[in-house]
């Protein structure tokens, strides 16, 4: 492959990240991937070793991982680039289609990753080919993040030999990297091994890219569905990663849906903003925000055709949205489970607030209290924890439920509360906390998981 250009480090590299309009020359071994002769099927990707687990995996894992299908235009591959971990798969490569559009939701950190200047400046552009989308490059084991001018010419690279790879525009080249944050990104071993991964990249390695880009996850996540529009049916598959440093305003971890249906960018981003709400933004594992949370969705359009959708608002986009929100759940859901050392799910149910925003504020002090997380794991029915963090309630009027028992009422203990039942209800593995402040209509759910000492134990190693 052609050397990349060498990128003269400025005060305006340094302030601001804006891609450059032309790519390399294409690298040879990549050339029959150029522009317009993407094909949907490769050749078969050779054997790598997946991710292993660094710790076992959660009791709350899915009994069997699931792989998903394959998906008209848009190819995965996964290789080792020994970025941190040895003898495992560590970087993925998905290559899309000519004309597919992507849309994401990022970070609210103000200390967010390299990576993720990168891509929020690519779907910033306007002209021709806003929203554009030819190569996702993502990296674990290291997150690119305050890493500097360095990290910002890490990401630039990375997205420069991929385009050279593809000849498409290093600004249709998305990039996400995971792991410790600080530590320069090694580049160079993710650029030596592009051509590897984009050649031997499959329609069917789903699978192979969600084991890619594990952290501290005990098991790959991932989820699919098939949706109307209009008449046509079209799939939306998704995988994601996550484990720790879990937080709303897009909870900490990276999450990639892709759909065969023709949607324009727009239409993707109102779609993705809106379904990270109740889905990603609505899960917390530990309070704390990464700064590389990304959550993209990608349209091929090479799937079965129907009628143009020019607006989120068409009608005809009903059971596509239900579907791919109930992709983003299914996939959030499973980074809850799969929590830092926990061993149990936890869901918050919060009514009669006086808004939605003050309910899901009285969920998220409930799901991210320490006491509230501890007793859950240690099954104890202390329905008290709930009533101290649950600050702005009407005592008189505050109603806490485990499960189907009602355990507080009215600013004493409930009437009918028995301690043998409830107890029983909090050895279960999925537990439901049920709040009611009797001062309005506003509701909220969130799901968070327990604190056990499994969550020291590892974060007191992970940079070790």
């Amino acid at each position: 492959m052609a050397a990349p250009k060498k990128i003269k480090k400025t005060a305006k590299t340094k302030a601001k990240l804006s891609p450059p309009r032309k790519a390399a020359k294409p690298a040879p071994k990549a050339a029959a991937l150029k522009r317009g002769k993407t094909p949907v099927k490769a050749v078969k990707p050779p054997v790598a070793a997946p991710a292993k687990p660094a710790h076992p995996v959660s009791p709350l894992a899915p009994k069997t991982i699931r792989d998903l299908p394959p998906m008209a235009g848009v190819r995965l591959g996964a290789v080792a680039a020994n970025i941190k971990y040895q003898g495992r798969t560590d970087v993925l490569c998905a290559v899309f289609a000519p004309r597919t559009q992507a849309a994401g939701v990022f970070t609210t950190s103000k200390t967010r990753s390299a990576p993720v200047d990168w891509c929020r400046a690519n779907l910033a552009r306007t002209g021709d080919s806003k929203g554009s989308a030819r190569l996702l490059v993502v990296n674990s084991g290291n997150a690119n993040a305050f890493t500097g001018a360095e990290g910002l010419e890490a990401t630039r690279r990375t997205a420069e030999a991929g385009a050279a790879a593809l000849s498409c525009d290093p600004s249709e080249v998305f990039i996400a990297s995971t792991g410790v944050i600080g530590e320069p990104l090694p580049w160079g071993r993710i650029t030596a091994r592009l051509d590897d991964a984009i050649e031997s990249a499959s329609a069917g390695g789903w699978l192979a890219a969600a084991r890619a880009i594990m952290t501290t996850d005990t098991f790959p996540k991932l989820a699919t569905a098939t949706a109307k529009i209009g008449d046509a049916t079209v799939r939306i598959n998704g995988i994601a990663k996550g484990s720790g440093m879990i937080a709303p305003d897009m909870a900490t971890m990276l999450a990639y849906v892709v759909t065969d249906a023709t949607l324009p960018h727009d239409v993707l981003q109102t779609l993705i903003a809106e379904g990270a709400q109740g889905t990603f933004n609505a899960i917390t594992v530990d309070s704390d925000t990464s700064t590389s949370d990304t959550l993209m969705l990608f349209a091929t359009g090479k799937g079965a055709k129907h009628d143009p959708i020019l607006k989120a608002t068409d009608k005809r986009l009903a059971d596509f949205r239900d579907k791919l929100n109930a992709v983003l759940l299914d996939l959030a859901l499973q980074v809850v489970r799969d929590g830092e050392g926990a061993s149990k799910q936890v869901c918050v149910l919060v009514t009669g607030a006086e808004s939605d925003a003050a309910a899901k504020r009285v969920a998220l002090a409930v799901a991210n209290s320490p006491l509230v997380k501890t007793a859950i794991a240690g099954e104890d029915a202390n329905w008290g924890r709930i009533v101290m963090a649950v600050e702005a309630a009407d005592r008189d009027k505050l109603a806490i439920s485990f499960g189907p028992y009602r355990v507080a009422h009215r600013g004493q203990r409930d009437p009918g509360y028995n301690e043998a039942k409830v107890s029983a209800y909090m050895k279960k593995d999925e537990i439901d906390i049920a709040i009611d402040l009797d001062l309005g209509k506003g509701r909220a759910r969130v799901w968070t998981c327990d604190f056990t000492d499994g969550y020291i134990r590892i974060n007191g190693a992970y940079r070790s």
